[in-house]
């Protein structure tokens, strides 16, 4: 799929959000914007210079499925040790 025109967009306006819960402890996360027909772009909160990523609208419903059924899940124990 040619993802040209998502990146084509400019994000110079864009509002970005970010999840309640990252808020609520002061971390630091990914935010997200909305461009459209679906589709979402994400960046780095802590670095917003670095870039962002684009999602068509089956990316990003692919990739909250995946999230909402646990696929992303990771022992917060295993981290800390790595």
């Amino acid at each position: 799929m040619d993802k040209r025109p998502l990146y084509e967009q400019n994000l110079t306006r864009a509002v970005w959000w970010r999840s309640r819960h990252s808020r609520e402890q002061g971390l630091g996360c990914v935010e997200v914007t909305r461009l459209g027909g679906g589709a979402v772009a994400l960046r780095d909160s802590e670095f917003p210079e670095r870039g962002d990523l684009r999602f068509t609208a089956a990316e990003w419903a692919a990739f909250c499925a995946g999230v909402r059924a646990g696929e992303f899940d990771v022992d917060a124990a295993a981290v800390a040790r790595s």
